[in-house]
């Protein structure tokens, strides 16, 4: 028997619950695990602000700015550091003041086992409600400590081929058409573009782009229509400028909207404003195609791990999404990427001021490298660029 969504929403808690059981810590972490709990160093924790400069103004449908706050964290144990990053656009609600308050309640000395993984990271979301990407700089952070005292990076430890990464996006934000053809020009080498649309000049931004490349496409839409025929309408035009899907076209309290815009969409519609933590993937099906997961939205590599494989489970697709952010958070996102449909994991490639080296863009498609936790390149000196 077919299940209607009100159905599925009253068993989905259920499902939920399965699948993030099965994303549990890897098996290959409980040699490591029985060492360090003979060891008695000390975790310890400390942050930097640093604010991104953006190469251009980043423009989209509801703001415009030229830098965006970020705090980048480190974890040291027994001589190995972890590094972890906090990006925070306006838009969100968190900031360099929020996020200072909120790490500097964080306590890790504590705990004499890094790799006591889910009590470590339990502990920080129950500090406080909300603070997602100050979170997610913790969890990042411990994930890079772990992987490197393992000597491996998390996509081989979750068992992924790095030869199935995606294509990532390049994002062309809302500007002139002028501006716009000058930055399609810049993407040269990209083999997919997200376009940012939904300030009314949404045709025009296509054309701009289209008058110098024929790749493909995808648009973001960042709630920016209102009426459910008019989205229709849209998606049906991008359809044939060869757009491959619709990121967030209305805005995400019109539920009912929005899953009408799904069931009669030539493209797949994906969530991102709707979509931030593990409940909202049970909440999206039925409305949305797949979901966009964002680091910094959802606190992190394991409640990003465990949101993925719930999604593959529900026949959602999936994208791995950034904010503006460095090499770290990129790097950290990218873990993920092989069991993603597509990615936009461009944020490090937005900014002038990237103090990390980590995983590549090359042909178009990302690279990761062999570097052990979240695949940053060895730097001494990183923490004195920040």
């Amino acid at each position: 028997m077919k299940q209607t969504r009100r159905d599925f929403i009253k068993t989905g808690g259920i499902l939920a619950g399965g699948v993030v059981a099965t994303a549990a810590i890897p098996n290959t972490l409980n040699n490591k695990i029985s060492k360090q709990q003979s060891k008695n160093y000390e975790m310890n924790f400390s942050f930097k602000p640093h604010t991104l400069k953006l190469k251009h103004v980043f423009t989209i449908a509801t703001n415009s700015r030229t830098t965006t706050p970020d705090i980048i964290t480190r974890i040291e144990y027994d001589g190995v550091v972890g590094y972890g990053e906090a990006s925070m656009p306006p838009y969100l609600g968190e900031s360099e003041e929020t996020a200072t308050k909120f790490l500097s309640r964080v306590n890790l000395k504590q705990f004499k086992d890094p790799f006591e993984l889910e009590d470590i990271i339990d502990y920080v979301d129950y500090i406080e409600k909300g603070n997602p990407a100050a979170k997610a700089s913790v969890d990042i952070a411990l994930y890079d400590l772990v992987g490197k005292l393992m000597n491996q990076p998390w996509y081989k430890i979750w068992g992924y081929d790095k030869s199935k990464t995606p294509n990532t996006t390049f994002t062309i934000g809302i500007d002139k058409p002028d501006v716009v053809r000058q930055k399609t020009r810049e993407a040269k080498g990209f083999k997919i573009l997200k376009v940012k649309l939904g300030r009314g000049n949404d045709k025009q931004m296509i054309e701009a782009v289209r008058s110098v490349t024929n790749v493909p496409l995808t648009v973001d839409v960042n709630q920016g229509w209102k009426d459910k025929h008019y989205a229709l309408e849209m998606v049906q035009w991008l359809k044939e400028q060869n757009v491959e899907f619709v990121e967030q076209p209305m805005p995400k309290t019109q539920v009912d909207d929005i899953a009408w815009l799904t069931a009669h969409s030539p493209l797949p519609i994906m969530g991102d404003e709707s979509i931030q933590r593990i409940p909202d993937v049970i909440k999206a099906h039925g409305v949305y195609s797949g979901i966009n997961i964002k680091l910094m939205k959802c606190t992190g590599l394991r409640e990003a791990h465990k949101m993925l494989n719930l999604a593959k489970s529900l026949d959602m697709k999936v994208m791995i999404g950034c904010m503006t952010e460095t090499s770290c958070g990129i790097s950290a996102a990218s873990q993920l990427s092989p069991m993603a449909d597509w990615a936009d994991l461009d944020g490090n490639l937005l900014i002038s001021n990237d103090p990390f080296e980590g995983t590549k863009v090359i042909n178009g498609k990302l690279s990761l490298t062999d570097y052990p936790g979240i695949g940053l390149k060895p730097d001494k000196n990183v923490w004195g660029k920040i």
